[in-house]
């Protein structure tokens, strides 16, 4: 009995495995991670230029964490996060820590970034009753809606742990009407990334 279970879940692994490879998923995940690679070694590079030619990011962090309320800058983060994900969290991340409090407002930034997934899960949801918003979306973000049908929740997950808009993703989730409560599991998984990403910047700040 054991064998034939075994070689049973060994089977749908195999089929799982020739259906992401038909379909042509683990392409997909590494043209986006060359493409995610040219934005962030830019990021990096435009941190390093100032840090040595304007001024010390340590400096400019303390700076902001000083004059700048973390309220106003949380609120900041959770319009970026639920807004296509326009400014780069690890900016955010950084300013935590410099903060009194590090670990309480990378929490803080990390459950902000989960809701602002949600919001645009929602603003998917929304879209799909708007035909002629729906009708425009449909044409610029006609790929990723399809591969959101293909692969569903492995693209949630790539979005959530891998430096992709998170955003995108739930948009379309909602677009596509993904079931919620298997998004908000897969979209747990934004926590990790900003667990792996909190120390990596910690360590280097």
């Amino acid at each position: 009995m054991k064998t034939r279970k075994n070689s049973a879940k060994k089977s749908r692994w195999r089929l799982l495995h020739q259906y992401y490879s038909y379909t042509g998923f683990y392409s997909f995940v590494g043209k986006s991670m060359y493409k995610a690679i040219l934005p962030i070694v830019l990021f990096v590079g435009i941190i390093v230029g100032i840090h040595f030619f304007v001024i010390d990011i340590n400096d400019a962090l303390e700076y902001a964490t000083e004059h700048f309320p973390p309220l106003g800058v949380l609120s900041i983060f959770f319009v970026s996060e639920s807004i296509l994900g326009l400014i780069p969290p690890e900016i955010f991340i950084a300013w935590s820590g410099k903060t009194a409090h590090p670990s309480l407002y990378l929490a803080l930034i990390a459950i902000l970034s989960y809701l602002g997934g949600i919001v645009s899960y929602f603003e998917g949801r929304s879209i799909a009753n708007i035909p002629r918003v729906f009708n425009y979306l449909e044409g610029s973000m006609s790929k990723h809606i399809k591969n959101m049908r293909k692969w569903g929740g492995l693209l949630i997950i790539v979005g959530a742990t891998l430096p992709l808009p998170f955003a995108v993703s739930s948009v379309a989730a909602g677009i596509i009407k993904f079931p919620f409560r298997s998004y908000l599991a897969f979209g747990l998984l934004r926590f990790v990334r900003f667990l792996v990403y909190g120390i990596a910047i910690y360590g280097l700040l």
